[in-house]
Formats: structure tokens, sequence, C-alpha cells
């Protein structure tokens, strides 16, 4: 398969970089400043990419591709890629579902106890020397919360799981009722906040789902309120957010993606009832080596006309 050009859309695993360059003809799209010209010269050499949660396949890259066959994203999220495009030109796509599920249902558990319970300020307030001067403020219990998720699949169901452990009331809310469900089901995003202490986003971006934690539903949170966000930056109405969080209408927030990722809103900066991650729910040298085999596999088994193993489209 060494004449099989690969390109991938931006730096991801060093591991799945160096694997990629055993196996394929490999482009780095990102060390080419020039990358129209880089396409016009190339676009016959390319019939699969790599991307990411950052870095995917949009038309206009697509239609640059005539030879194009496979999409295999770094990522369990699609939403940089153009299905509709793909579905058109009969490209095929994967993604990595299941295998960083775990993580990321971990860290949204993380980010929950670090929220209320204020880990992160406890911590920088023993590292300044402030815990000689005085015991530290009292903080907010998890154990019993109300917990609202948005978006039951395979990560809202895990963190549900989780969430259990902690006695939590668990409700949700998705497109449709989850036949099988023991969750109390809303069927609508508002009426879930309102009924939740804690609101974790944990859905897929689409159309529909972008900034659907607008200000109806972060008042509907209210000032005791906890938004936890695991799924896209886009999802939540970053300027809408930061002012309820500013103005004291939203209790708090535990935030692993952003809007403009890598770029975060400063105001946040200031303020201890915010933990902040650098979109890491998935960054586990367990799990990014499980997301990079799972790469690999799938465009070695399109090249090799076995089944896919986990095919979108």
């Amino acid at each position: 398969m060494e004449a099989i050009g690969v390109l991938m859309t931006c730096p991801m695993s060093t591991d799945l970089e160096a694997e990629l360059d055993k196996r394929f003809k490999l482009f780095r799209f990102w060390k080419f400043p020039e990358q129209k010209e880089f396409l016009r010269e190339n676009s016959n050499s390319i019939r699969a990419i790599v991307g990411n949660a950052t870095a995917g396949a949009d038309a206009s890259l697509i239609d640059s591709l005539p030879k194009l066959e496979i999409i295999s994203s770094y990522s369990v999220g699609l939403d940089k890629i153009d299905l509709v495009k793909c579905k058109e030109k009969g490209i095929r796509v994967t993604n990595t579902p299941d295998v960083l599920t775990e993580d990321v249902a971990d860290i949204a558990i993380g980010l929950i106890l670090a929220t209320l319970r204020r880990i992160c300020e406890s911590d920088r307030y023993v590292r300044s020397g402030l815990w000689k001067l005085g015991d530290f403020k009292l903080t907010t219990k998890f154990s019993g919360k109300r917990v609202g998720i948005a978006g039951l699949g395979r990560i809202g169901s895990a963190i549900a799981k989780r969430a259990e452990a902690f006695d939590c009331p668990i409700s949700y809310y998705s497109r449709s009722e989850k036949p099988n469900s023991k969750y109390k089901y809303h069927s609508n995003i508002l009426d879930l906040a309102s009924n939740c202490d804690i609101l974790v986003v944990a859905c897929p971006l689409t159309a529909e789902t972008r900034h659907i934690i607008n200000r109806e539903v972060i008042d509907a949170l209210g000032p005791k309120g906890v938004l936890i966000n695991i799924g896209r930056g886009p999802h939540v109405d970053e300027p809408e957010l930061v002012s309820a969080l500013v103005e004291g209408r939203l209790g708090g927030a535990g935030l692993d993606v952003f809007e403009h990722e890598p770029e975060v809103p400063e105001q946040l900066f200031g303020l201890d009832n915010v933990v902040l991650l650098p979109h890491v729910g998935s960054g586990t040298w367990e799990t990014r080596k499980a997301m990079a085999d799972l790469v690999i596999g799938n465009l070695e088994a399109h090249f090799l006309n076995k089944p896919l193993l986990s095919p979108v489209v």
C-alpha cells in the first residue's frame, strides 16, 4: 500500500503519523504553505484523507481530490466532514466510536467534581500558602444532584452510569425517547435544563444542535446550576455563557471544548467557578492508540476490499 496517497489534514498523534508513514505515501497537509498549489499538483495521487475534530474535509477539499475514496477520521465527531458531499460522490467515511467513550465519560465526571468541589481553586489555595491563614471555603456536594444529559448516545449513557454511582437522579433530552432507557425523558432541552442541577452536553454537533445551549437554556439552569460541555464548543452560545457566568446567572461550568478552539474567552480565566480543559476528553495514551489503530484498520480494510471496521458512510 506504499503507493497509496493519504492526506493528513493537521498534526494529530505522532504514533498515528509514524504508522501511516510506514504503510502509505503520507502527505502532511499543514506543511505545505501553498495548499491550493499542492492540491493541484498531487490531486490524482491522494486516495484517502485522515482528519480529526479540528480539520476534516469540507466540500471544497473533497471536490479537489478526484481520486478520493475514503475519509478516516481520528475522532468520533463528524461535524468537520461534509457527509452529504461524501454520499453524493460515493466516498466512504469512518470514525472512532466506542474506543473513546470511557475516557470522555470519565472526564465529564471529573469536570463535575472539579467544578462543584472547587478542586482546581483548592489546589491553588494550598500552593499559594493561603491555607496557613485559614481553612478553604465550603463547596457544593455532587452526590444526589439531579443530572441532565443532552444526548443519550454511547458517551451520554456512560456518563449516566457513572453519575448513578453518586446517587444522582438522571434525566435526558435527545431527538427521540430511548425505548429501553430507565431515565426520565424530556422532549426539549429547556425542560431538561429546568429540571436538573447539572446539565451535561454530550450530543453530536449538527445544524440542529449548534447553540442548543442558549440564553434561555442557561437561565433555566439558573444561578445554582452547572453546565458541563464535553461535546463540541459550538453546542454552546459562548458569549451568552460568558455573560451568564460573569453576571452570576449561572452557578458554574466545566468546559473541555470551546467555540473557536484553541481560543478561549479571557473573561473565563479569572472565574473560580469555571474549570477549563484543552479538549482532552479522549487524551490518554491508551485511547489515542486505540483510535489510531482504528483509523489505520479502516484504511487497510478499505484498500484490501474488506468490510470497514467503523463505517459511517
